[in-house]
């Protein structure tokens, strides 16, 4: 588990292999500027080394290009996974001075966003995978408040009541605690990324 918090965003992560294995097929990336904070995850199909290489090239893309707009990126995650297993995908960023986020993924990588007023916004996940094969891409918008919070994970974790998550405690670190204690088993790789946009 990491965690960072700059003067606008806190955020936790966390990362762990399948049982048994030494390579972890999910990868991840996050980077945040004055303008916006850019999350990006990846889960190589299948597991092990050869699911890990199609995940990271994904996230390599994302480190040379963070500054690129979200449908950009998805076309250069695409590019990047050909040759390799191929990887669901999901790419999310928050511009801090409109307030806006702006959400695309293939695969079934999930992403919520809880408003401090109750609100819970889940973009459908959209069903496929990045192969490299040309494809469009559904980019979604929203607006978001200060004080909201999120979590982007891979299938690793199952959940079945995500109000209850964001309600059992405001602070991100009591959540992430509380993920990491219903991940016990091992049965498949497993990332998430949690933060809260606290200003």
């Amino acid at each position: 588990m990491s965690q960072a918090k700059s003067s606008g965003v806190e955020i936790q992560t966390y990362q762990a292999a399948k049982k048994g294995n030494i390579h972890c097929g999910d990868s991840f990336y996050v980077t945040e500027t004055d303008d916006y904070l850019l999350c990006v995850m990846a889960d190589g199909l299948g597991s092990g080394e050869h699911a890990m290489k199609a995940s990271q090239a994904v996230t390599d893309v994302a480190r040379l290009h963070s500054d690129d707009d979200v449908e950009e990126l998805m076309h250069k995650c695409n590019q990047a996974v050909l040759n390799t297993r191929g990887a669901v995908v999901a790419v999310l960023k928050f511009y801090k001075q409109t307030k806006q986020f702006v959400y695309s993924n293939v695969g079934n990588i999930k992403f919520y966003l809880y408003s401090p007023e109750g609100a819970l916004v889940y973009p459908l996940p959209v069903k496929g995978f990045l192969s490299g094969r040309a494809q469009k891409f559904q980019v979604q918008r929203f607006r978001y408040e200060e004080g909201s919070r999120f979590l982007m994970h891979t299938d690793g974790l199952e959940l079945k009541e995500v109000k209850s998550l964001f309600t059992r405690t405001y602070l991100i670190a009591g959540i992430s605690q509380h993920l990491q204690s219903m991940l016990q088993d091992g049965k498949d790789d497993v990332s998430y990324i949690l933060g809260s946009l606290i200003a």
